[in-house]
């Protein structure tokens, strides 16, 4: 049996969280395959070493005295080390990257070396062989990721080593220039690792202990998710769910390998389940609940609408051509809305009501902001009746004005919109109705 785990930068943020990985995988005689991220905050006053990494190249590549800023970031490392009791040493390495930094290397290649140098302590407290993901990550020259050509140089590399350490979040184009994933990508390199080797399971450990059906910052103590599947996460983590980097699932869930997020500081806690599929009943009709907010809505308005070929998509290459991507777009007869991002509308808004009116002539063009979405997911709703009357009742029993609904085909979720202002209390009635009521 193979498993490959990662672990986030709050995992990773001190010796004594250092301890507590090295104790869950050293336990674990298949968990062979590491991911590291950079260090995390030690608490909420601190500052994660990769927004340091940041800073400390911003001030070089204006030619800045950047030598204190990158001292910081070395005692962050040697803290770790001497808490530890390792007898390494990342001198070496600090002066390569101060001269890289000199030479202006990039911005990618500084955020990257927090992963890089955290890889290094971690395979030598384990034990473990360390592989740069430089070596076996790969972008092509414009930074585009290069899947075929990583899972090949990946599958060869490990293939030759039993225990290794792979740093997350960065590769390397075939010249050797470092270019990074999105923040967040370590997930990302765990999930071509777990691929590659053809793992049996991908364990993702972070600080909580798996998916929560709703955000703690709104509902108090949500109940977590024991098992769910790749849609119902793609679904949750597309409206702001964020326990994991959303292009992590797309390798694993090409060969069917579950990933399990855990709690590092509650290794006991079997955490969330994630898989292509399962026979298992949800506790509740709904999987999760989740949102965000920041949308405007377009209204648009015209007398026998239904009856015009090509009504829709003459409206549709307008946001296309201003490079505006459309969120939903509910319609009636004689009327279309389009949700999108206020912020991307915001500054194009009067050049694409003037562009729409040219391309359709409609009656009435009207906008709406400061709205928000709310996805309510779910396997469980296609076996259960009335899921959309409950939601409706939650609503309204709480005084909320729903904007907008559209049930996706799938009928694996449902999604409402709301004023902005509405938006907690409307997932704490969600919250309420299908998981406190057990309705």
């Amino acid at each position: 049996m193979k498993k490959v785990v990662k672990f986030g930068g709050s995992s990773l943020a001190s010796a004594e969280q250092f301890k507590k990985v090295g104790d869950i995988i050293l336990n674990d005689t298949t968990r062979r395959y590491a991911i590291p991220s950079a260090p995390g905050k030690r608490s909420n006053t601190d500052t994660k070493v990769t927004d340091m990494l940041y800073a400390c190249y911003e001030a070089a590549e204006n030619d800045k005295n950047f030598s204190e800023l990158l001292k910081e970031i070395k005692d962050r490392y040697d803290e770790i080390i001497a808490g530890l009791d390792l007898s390494m040493t990342l001198d070496a390495e600090f002066e390569v990257i101060q001269d890289n930094f000199k030479k202006k290397a990039g911005t990618d290649y500084a955020a990257s070396r927090g992963e890089f140098l955290n890889g290094k302590i971690l395979a030598e407290y384990l034990g473990f062989t360390f592989l740069d993901a430089a070596q076996v990550i790969r972008f092509d020259e414009d930074g585009k990721f290069d899947g075929e050509k990583t899972e090949e140089l990946l599958r060869r590399a490990l293939n030759e080593i039993e225990y290794a350490v792979v740093p997350g979040f960065y590769g390397a184009t075939e010249d050797g220039r470092i270019v990074t994933f999105s923040r967040g990508g370590s997930d990302v390199t765990g999930s071509l690792v777990a691929k590659a080797v053809r793992a049996d399971l991908y364990e993702n450990w972070t600080d909580v202990s798996g998916f929560l059906i709703a955000d703690p910052r709104i509902v108090k103590k949500p109940e977590s998710i024991e098992t769910i599947t790749y849609r119902e996460l793609r679904e949750l983590s597309y409206m702001g769910a964020s326990v994991l980097h959303e292009d992590a699932i797309f390798p694993v869930r090409e060969v069917g390998i579950p990933i399990n997020i855990r709690n590092t500081n509650d290794p006991e806690a079997k955490g969330t389940l994630i898989v292509e599929s399962t026979c298992r009943q949800p506790k509740y009709t709904i999987t999760g609940i989740a949102g965000t907010d920041g949308f405007a809505s377009i209204t648009i308005e015209k007398a026998m609408m239904n009856s015009e070929i090509g009504f829709c998509r003459k409206v549709l290459e307008v946001f296309e051509n201003n490079g505006i991507s459309i969120e939903h777009m509910p319609s009636g007869i004689d009327t279309m809305t389009i949700f999108v991002e206020k912020k991307e509308f915001e500054e194009k808004e009067q050049k694409v009501m003037t562009e729409i009116h040219k391309a359709v002539d409609p009656d009435h063009i009207e906008l709406e902001s400061d709205l928000a979405l709310i996805a309510i997911v779910g396997r469980g709703m296609r076996a259960t009746r009335g899921t959309a009357g409950r939601i409706f009742s939650a609503l309204a029993h709480s005084n909320i004005n729903v904007k907008m609904i559209d049930q996706g085909s799938s009928e694996l979720n449902i999604i409402v919109g709301v004023r902005h202002d509405d938006f907690k209390s409307a997932i704490k009635a969600l919250y309420e109705i299908f998981v406190l009521t057990q309705l």
